[in-house]
Formats: C-alpha cells, structure tokens, sequence
C-alpha cells in the first residue's frame, strides 16, 4: 500500500507538446510526442482574423479541440510558436511586415493567458533553423545558416558553436531586409531595395513581369494562367528564355545576399527552405555562381549549399515543438 502511494505521489513526466506555425495565409497546429511524431495535426485561415484577438480565440478554440479529440492537457506539457517578426527574447510579434496585426503583439503571455500552458514564441527562420538541426540537414553540425525563402519574404537564423544567434532583441539574422540595390524596390518593411524584394516569389513573379514588359519576344510565360514559382519553373523546362532570364537574375541577386552573410559568419553550411526551392536548378545555378564570385576567398569552396530535406508541411510545427520543449514548464492543468 505505501509502495502504491508512492508511486502515486510522484510527478508524471509529460509527453508531448504542441508546435504552432503562423504564416501569411494560414495557421497549422500540431501535437507532437517526445520523439518527435506529430500525433495530430490541423490548421485554418491566418487571413480570416484581421483583428489580432480575434486570432487567439480562433487558434485557442482550435487547440482545445485538437487536445481534446488526442489525449487532453494531461500530457501536454508546452507549446513553442512559430510567426514571422516574432522575438524570442520578448515573446513578441513586433512590426511583421506580412500579417494584418501592427504593431507589437504579446503574442506568448496572451495565449499563456488563454491556455494555461507555458509558451515560447520565435520568428519563422529561427523555429526553422531549431527545425534542421533536430530533425534534418543541420543535424550534427555547429556552424550553419537555415535561410527560408517563401511567398513574401525571406528570413534567416545562423547557429554558432551550436547556439542560435539571436542578437540584443532576437532578431539577429534579417537578411531579407539587407539593401541590396539602393533607392531599389519597395519593401512592406517601408525600406527600398531589400534582399527579399528581388528573391521572394513575390520578387520572382515582379522580375518576370518586368521582363514580359520589356520585350515583345513570345514566351511561353504568357500562356500562364497565373505566375508562379512552379509555373515560371515549367516554362525554364521547356527552354522558355524568358523564364530563364528571370530566374538567372533572382539566383544572381540571391547569391550575393548569402556571399555577404557568408563572408560575414563563416557556416560549414547554408540551407535553404522555403517555396522557393521549387525553382530547383533554374535558382540554384546562377545563385551558386553568384555566391562563388562574391564570397570572401579564404572561404570559397568550404561552405555547402544544401536544400532542406524535410517536408514544407512539417519542418516549422517540429522546430516549434522542438522549441516547446526548452521552455520552462508551467501549467494549470498538473
């Protein structure tokens, strides 16, 4: 009977948390297990909920649901977040170029409040960055830079020594909001000529466009119902030169951009995620010359360039659960 009481009195070591990815067009949520199964997953509209509060209740009804149907908060122990601009130094959504919410959003200490389960929040490219090096192509390595190139923007985390840089307020690592071209593009940052306003698919598709106009040369981009990284790529299959001008011309711009961080940080490799990549070696041929021509010497030839392995789908709801897990415990729910 005392041996059973005993049992009895001792803590049970929860199992699982929950990773949340936060981009532009939706919200994915996603109960993942202490090996890093996801156990469930669902998702709804990012753009449905202009107001921020709003969001939280959608995304907490959401994660009541989702608990309820796998388990409840018995087993959960944390939830790690992952949002475009977010810090996680402060736990803040701060000024994100890309969501309906201005300004500075408490992101981490308003759904803590909600839920009653501890809360990490980071930017999209550190959460990717956690991502690689748990589950995919940074695993094992100390010295790397994850780049993730999507729909609107482009980000980036470098670890050294086996640590995230994260800077003084956690957003070291804004290379998309380098200027690459002065008095260039209009970035939704309110700057001119920033790196991800000439790599991002939406830099991609302006190029393209701005190509089509500059000649009346038939291209087979014309026939596109709508310009995509996939479409503009099908085009480049098919010889369209056009397509292949535009994508050179990204892949040169991108090639600078990582020479420069290159240069500055020294990885043993930069890995690039993101829809981008779909542009496969139509992007990643004029990038990597690009990047051979401006990288510092001394270290031209001894950092690869990899793509990432694991699935658009998943690698940011792992590298928030991967997140979840270093945050202090704290619950109401023990």
């Amino acid at each position: 009977m005392e041996n059973m009481e005993a049992v009895e009195s001792v803590d049970k070591i929860k199992t699982r948390v929950v990773g949340i990815d936060i981009r532009i067009e939706k919200t994915t949520i996603a109960l993942v297990d202490i090996r890093g199964d996801i156990v469930a997953q669902d998702h709804f509209p990012t753009s449905d909920y202009p107001d921020v509060n709003d969001f939280l209740t959608a995304l907490s009804e959401n994660i009541f649901a989702l608990l309820e149907e796998n388990g409840g908060y018995e087993s959960v122990r944390s939830i790690g977040v992952s949002a475009p601009s977010a810090s996680y130094i402060t736990g803040c959504i701060e000024n994100a170029a890309n969501l309906p919410w201005k300004g500075v959003i408490p992101l981490a200490a308003m759904l803590r409040d909600r839920l009653g389960l501890a809360v990490a929040v980071a930017n999209d490219a550190h959460i990717a960055a956690l991502g690689e090096r748990t589950y995919g192509s940074a695993h094992g390595m100390k010295d790397f830079v994850v780049v993730s190139i999507s729909h609107g923007g482009l980000g980036s985390c470098f670890f050294s020594n086996g640590q995230p840089h994260l800077g003084n307020d956690g957003f070291a690592g804004e290379i998309g909001h380098t200027c690459v071209e002065i008095n260039g593009r209009e970035c939704g940052c309110g700057k001119r000529g920033c790196l991800e306003t000439y790599c991002s698919q939406k830099g991609l598709v302006r190029t393209t466009q701005e190509l089509m106009a500059e000649t009346k040369e038939p291209t087979l981009l014309s026939d596109l119902p709508e310009l995509t990284i996939e479409g503009i790529a099908h085009c480049c299959d098919k010889g369209d030169k056009l397509a292949i001008e535009a994508f050179r011309r990204v892949g040169e711009m991108l090639g600078l951009g990582l020479a420069n961080y290159a240069s500055v940080v020294n990885p043993e490799a930069i890995i690039l995620t993101g829809n981008m990549t779909a542009g496969g070696k139509w992007l990643l041929k004029p990038m990597r010359q690009s990047f051979d021509e401006h990288v510092f010497h001394n270290i031209r030839n001894k950092t690869r360039i990899l793509v990432s392995i694991l699935k658009e789908g998943e690698r940011d709801v792992l590298g928030a659960s991967a997140l979840a897990w270093d945050v202090k415990e704290y619950s109401l729910f023990k």
